[in-house]
């Protein structure tokens, strides 16, 4: 939703979000001008024209969905987990496994099934005949970006095996920790219509996804180009024409680079408000945790990031705060029968809350 008063508070608080001093990140001297130009404290250059690069390379097979493809980019600078949810045929799976490509690492694909066990996924220990002792065999899991296909058919037991990894990086199998290989993370697609044989995920493991991103319909003329584009391609492959663009240690080195992004106290304090309204909002069950609060923070300075900006703004935070949300809350049944969604009741919750100056 638009907000009246957003063009005086983004006029005024230009100026103000790279003079105010810090205790422990010290924005930058030069104030910004009218045009936006400032000197930064870090230089962005490099990482913008990477997310440009990989933008570019996923744009060659797919049309539209800047939304999603943005989602997953900043989730990967803020080394979060990315639940992708949209009807069959939207491109889910292929968008992320062309994110994947477009970077030097590790990648596995794990299609979940309803007779899916924990061992085929995290991996098993195996007797060893000629060394008389057992041998650990890892599973699929053990890569640096795992994509799980249609993550609610497996059943809850399966599902459990994905806690300790996506919350901790590691892995515990007959008392060994195994830590996994950064940067590591996991994107996962569901259908939301077709519910027969699937089981829902519980609560505690939404949490762990720093993104549910919803995907839709294409426009018109964007599904005319995917046909055009279709029929040109006739029989040629279009992931041969994919580059890799990052490599792992790049990976890892931006992810520490948007941690060191500048956010002012009093945004920390909006962002704790917007989550805290969650807790006492009528229309909602269940508000969010402080993961919510952390994870708005992260992928709030991963968007700055993406932009060249070393500072954080209001509308970085607004632009991420659904997607961070929308799984984490509950609507109650009462509002849900009147057509309620969680989009709309945090939409009212970020419309309602005065945004600093």
């Amino acid at each position: 939703m638009e907000d009246p008063k957003q063009p005086q508070d983004e006029q005024q608080s230009q100026p103000q979000y790279p003079e105010t001093p810090q205790a422990e990140n010290q924005a930058p001297e030069a104030a910004p001008t009218g045009d936006m130009s400032f000197n930064a404290r870090i230089d962005l250059s490099e990482l913008s024209e990477a997310v440009a690069q990989i933008k570019s390379e996923i744009g060659k097979i797919i049309v539209g969905q800047e939304q999603m493809v943005e989602l997953l980019v900043i989730s990967l600078l803020a080394n979060g987990h990315s639940l992708i949810e949209g009807v069959p045929g939207v491109a889910k799976t292929v968008t992320a496994k062309l994110l994947a490509k477009s970077l030097n690492v590790d990648f596995n694909r794990i299609q979940f099934t309803p007779d899916l066990m924990p061992s085929d996924i995290l991996g098993t220990s195996i007797f060893n005949v000629k060394d008389q002792e057992f041998e650990f065999k890892a599973g699929p899991i053990f890569s640096n970006i795992v994509l799980i296909d249609e993550i609610n058919r497996a059943p809850a037991k399966t599902q459990a095996a994905l806690f300790e990894v996506m919350a901790e990086r590691q892995i515990t199998i007959d008392g060994v920790q195994n830590n996994m290989e950064q940067p590591f993370l996991v994107f996962a697609t569901q259908n939301p219509i077709e519910q027969e044989g699937t089981y829902a995920l519980p609560e505690a493991q939404l949490d762990r996804f720093l993104f549910k991103i919803n995907v839709d319909y294409p426009a018109l003329e964007e599904e005319i180009l995917i046909l055009k584009n279709e029929h040109h391609r006739e029989d040629h492959d279009p992931f041969q024409d994919i580059q890799a663009v990052l490599s792992a240690e790049k990976i890892i080195d931006y992810q520490q680079t948007v941690k060191k992004i500048l956010i002012e106290d009093n945004l920390i304090k909006y962002i704790a408000e917007l989550v805290n309204q969650t807790r006492t909002n009528p229309n909602l069950y269940l508000g969010a945790s402080p993961r919510a609060s952390i994870a708005i923070m992260n992928s709030a300075k991963a968007k700055a990031a993406i932009e060249g900006r070393d500072f954080v703004t209001p509308d970085d935070i607004k632009t991420v705060t659904v997607p961070v949300l929308r799984h984490r809350v509950i609507v109650t049944p009462e509002r849900e029968m009147e057509g309620f969604t969680a989009d709309r009741v945090i939409a009212q919750i970020i419309e309602s809350q005065e945004i600093p100056r």
